[in-house]
């Protein structure tokens, strides 16, 4: 039966296929007496050896797609698996108990995970987690059922899961996993945003699909609407289907705009630019006709590894993009860690409101050696390419006056050092604290740029947790606080010959566009197949047009009315 269910629309497009439920087993464990300790421990050895040939498909395959560093975690767990130790100790509880395979093993896994997560060792707590995670993957063999996992994915599926890490959304195969949708999430989770990025449609936030879709249903996933069709009539499919072909149409045509400027009609140009997590992102910039790279998410090179990147790691990763990108400018975030961010090997304290908390520059600021490593490798990368620094979560002048200290101590060592170092790299900041964008008029006289990170502008101004689906509709990208916000930015920017750019999704919004080029926003940064849509629409538009658009929303009481005028204006 035919039936609908609404979400949050996370990433654009529509895709159709079988129902891959990423739900996990029950792997309950019944403790029970066997008879022939021998075949039992046969049976044991079995369901490893089966456990070691998946592992070993999945570390390939995260190396091809991923690269050996990502893979890592794989050998790890290959590793507990030929741990004779651990063998050993499940193969004894066997003979010498009678008790069955399962039941041994689980209480030899939770005897070493207890005593591992006691150490004051934070890689020696990290080996429980690959414990746990060995330990449920052998149990699911043993009692005949399989963990689902996203890496193995040889058809094509749309995958349905409670919520995907991204880790998760890392392994994706395109080829394979056409869309998916998540019970949980937002449209700036990080799920979303690297959806966005390998361009497939998404939809999150629908609170049941888990328990609503069954495996191999046919599944729509309508990401433009957020909405998630199951078990469609064959008509339906076959609008979709027509839907689909006009999107692929679309695309054809927009490749066309690939070389060509971002002008409105009255001649102002504007920077389209991507967001990017990785130097392999950058491909996705230049096919879709980047002007140049408005953020680049450096902590992605600190997660899912077990310690810190070296400086040369570092240097390398930089030094790729800016020398691919060529001229074009490639503003790089520091470190921005906390939040829904965190890297196992920092001991960091739990917080209760994370957000709110020790992350980003804050962090940096205490943690010197961490920060002044990756000041040291931007520095050293800059001779390669257009470089702009930019410090996240500045909430104080002060804090932006010690960042700033810092990275031109770094340089003048390297300078003593005899390294080479740029003399035309401007240091900005992310403004995504509604007291930075209130403060903008004395931030800008120090600052070379303003980026507005509206992603969290958002939640801080709205008090409403962006990755909390209960107080998903408060967030509002066309609330007129966030866009009188947005304009105290730009004006303050343009009152000391500064540029303002957006990192934030708001950006990349067809609804916000309009509103932020009559603001007189000169720089858009979004994910990278967004851009050409984006370049396409601002084209079209007239910026004096678009002000006095801008001017009326301004003086509106809430999103909503904003959104309608927009639409009545564009007629869209």
């Amino acid at each position: 039966m035919t039936e609908n269910i609404k979400g949050i629309a996370a990433s654009g497009g529509i895709a159709i296929g079988k129902a891959f439920l990423m739900t996990e087993p029950d792997l309950t464990v019944t403790k029970a007496s066997v008879a022939n300790t021998e075949e039992e421990v046969t049976r044991f050895n079995e369901a490893v050896n089966a456990a070691k040939l998946e592992l070993q498909k999945i570390r390939d395959r995260a190396e091809v797609d991923l690269g050996a560093e990502n893979a890592a975690i794989f050998e790890a767990h290959l590793l507990v698996l030929s741990d004779p130790e651990l063998i050993g100790t499940v193969e004894g509880k066997i003979k010498d108990e009678s008790v069955n395979a399962e039941a041994a093993l689980q209480e030899t896994a939770d005897m070493y995970v207890a005593m591992f997560e006691q150490l004051d060792n934070e890689y020696m707590r990290e080996r429980a987690a690959d414990i746990k995670d060995v330990t449920k993957r052998v149990i699911a063999r043993l009692l005949g059922m399989e963990v689902p996992n996203i890496g193995l994915i040889n058809e094509e599926v749309i995958v349905i899961s409670k919520d995907l890490a991204p880790s998760d959304t890392a392994q994706l195969n395109t080829a394979f996993s056409k869309g998916f949708t998540t019970d949980m999430g937002g449209r700036t989770s990080h799920s979303a945003i690297m959806a966005r990025s390998l361009e497939i449609p998404a939809v999150v936030g629908t609170k049941n699909a888990t328990a609503t879709i069954k495996q191999g249903d046919i599944v729509i996933v309508d990401g433009d609407n957020g909405e998630v069709i199951i078990n469609p009539a064959p008509d339906v499919i076959e609008g979709y289907v027509a839907k689909i072909k006009e999107q692929e149409a679309e695309k054809k045509e927009l490749l066309l705009l690939k070389n060509k400027p971002t002008v409105t009609q009255d001649g102002i140009h504007v920077e389209v630019a991507a967001n990017i997590g990785t130097p392999k992102d950058v491909e996705s910039v230049l096919e879709n006709g980047g002007e140049g790279v408005g953020l680049y998410r450096t902590e992605f090179l600190y997660m899912e590894r077990d310690a810190l990147p070296t400086e040369e790691e570092q240097f390398q990763a930089y030094k790729q993009v800016l020398e691919e990108m060529g001229d074009k400018p490639v503003v790089v975030r520091t470190l921005d860690i906390g939040g829904d961010k965190h890297l196992p090997y920092l001991n960091l304290p739990e917080e209760m409101n994370p957000f709110l908390g020790f992350r980003a520059i804050r962090l940096c600021l205490e943690e010197q050696t961490i920060f002044r490593t990756q000041l040291r490798a931007l520095l050293r990368a800059s001779e390669f390419g257009n470089l702009k620094i930019m410090f996240p979560m500045i909430a104080t002048l002060e804090e932006f006056r010690e960042a700033k200290q810092m990275l031109q101590e770094e340089r003048e060592r390297l300078i003593q050092e005899g390294t080479a170092v740029s003399e035309d790299i401007e240091i900005g900041i992310m403004v995504e604290i509604p007291s930075t964008a209130v403060l903008a008029d004395q931030f800008a006289k120090e600052v070379d740029f303003f980026s507005v990170g509206t992603n969290d502008l958002i939640q801080y101004t709205m008090a409403a947790d962006r990755m909390n689906e209960s107080v998903a509709h408060l967030y509002q990208p066309y609330q007129p606080a966030i866009l009188r916000l947005v304009k105290m930015v730009i004006d303050a920017a343009h009152a000391e010959k500064k540029w303002a750019g957006m990192c934030g999704e708001m950006a990349g919004d067809p609804i916000a566009i309009p509103l932020l080029i009559g603001l007189g926003l000169d720089e858009f940064s979004m994910s990278a197949p967004t851009m050409l849509k984006a370049r396409k629409q601002i084209n079209q538009l007239t910026q004096t047009e678009m002000q006095q658009l801008a001017e009326k929303a301004l003086s509106m009481q809430t999103s909503e009315q904003v959104k309608q005028h927009v639409k009545v204006v564009l007629g869209i």
